[in-house]
């Protein structure tokens, strides 16, 4: 049996205030600090016991994955940082108030920005101040790759290589794994490990800081998932 662990970061500051995270690079709050920490010791008390952590290039997720090792007893696990674990870019929309947002579009409107699994943002040109093509995390990145906003099929497309290359094959290896990303990082993940539809993938919710287990076959199939 393979054991692979998501958790989704722990509430950040945006998060608190209502506005359209993505990319920008934001905190944890308060909350979210302890939401990580108690991941931490519920992982602990399963006798989890991990061999690799991936994680996004976002600090929100960076000190979700350290703060659940360490309060783990594990801070010593190798720890692998990719982009393509980074939360949905949401374009465009970064920055603005979710309900402000609605009243001035409609809340149709934005809801199918948030939900639908293939309607994009509105999207941020490159030679925006805000563009992630500006931001020295992304600069050894092919600036084809840097998106001016994603919806969750261009994320999954984004994500899959990372699984392919990095977490499927470690979880081969009889390792288990720990994944510290996003909502939609994780969701896109989830859709592939589940073969979840693209018609019931948007209404998959994974909490913030709620450990998600999964228990998979050699083949990487799904045998059972259950939070902690």
């Amino acid at each position: 049996m393979k054991q692979l662990v998501f958790v989704r970061h722990g509430l950040s500051e945006w998060n608190a205030l209502n506005l359209f995270t993505g990319w920008e690079d934001v905190d944890l709050s308060n909350k979210g600090v302890e939401e990580a920490k108690e991941a931490g010791e519920k992982i602990k008390e399963a006798g989890i016991r991990f061999d690799i952590a991936y994680t996004s290039y976002l600090k929100r997720a960076i000190k979700t994955c350290h703060f659940v090792l360490e309060e783990s007893n594990q801070l010593w696990v190798p720890e692998v940082k990719s982009w393509r674990l980074n939360e949905r870019h949401y374009g465009a929309l970064q920055g603005l108030n979710k309900q402000e947002t609605a009243d001035k579009y409609g809340a149709d409107q934005v809801q199918l920005w948030r939900r639908s699994y293939d309607t994009l943002p509105p999207l941020v040109e490159e030679t925006d101040a805000k563009s992630s093509i500006h931001d020295p995390k992304y600069a050894l990145l092919d600036r084809r790759s840097i998106p001016g906003g994603e919806n969750l099929k261009v994320t999954l497309e984004r994500a899959l290589p990372f699984w392919e290359d990095n977490i499927a094959p470690s979880l081969l290896k009889g390792e288990t794994v720990l994944v510290a990303a996003h909502g939609n990082s994780l969701r896109a993940l989830a859709k592939h490990i589940e073969n979840i539809s693209d018609e019931n993938i948007m209404s998959l919710e994974i909490p913030t800081g709620q450990p998600l287990v999964y228990e998979l076959n050699d083949d990487l199939s799904l045998i059972k998932k259950y939070y902690l």
